[in-house]
């Protein structure tokens, strides 16, 4: 089965939101297996339109997986807060076997 990858380009206008968000997500994403391998690091546009601000990519073993991450009820609270915190885009990505 392959891994599937969580991609978000996160532009954050409450910084101080922001850091409680970073602060409650971590848990949810290890309870369904995730782990990060890109926060925030630095970024090179090599051809379009730059990201919003912040790029993270988490890896999930499954597209399953990453779907039930994000719907659910233990993430719903730290997303909210980053609904609250960042403007963002998000997308979830099957992986190659």
């Amino acid at each position: 089965m392959p891994h599937a990858y969580v991609v978000a380009q996160v532009d954050v206008k409450d910084p101080a939101a922001y850091e409680e968000y970073k602060a409650q997500v971590p848990a949810t994403i290890a309870q369904y297996g995730g782990e990060y391998l890109a926060r925030g690091g630095r970024i090179e546009t090599l051809e379009g339109e730059p990201p919003l601000g912040r790029v993270v990519v988490l890896r999930f073993p499954s597209f399953e997986q990453a779907k039930a991450w994000y719907d659910s009820p233990e993430y719903a609270g730290p997303l909210a807060i980053r609904h609250r915190a960042a403007v963002s885009r998000s997308m979830l990505i099957e992986g190659m076997e």
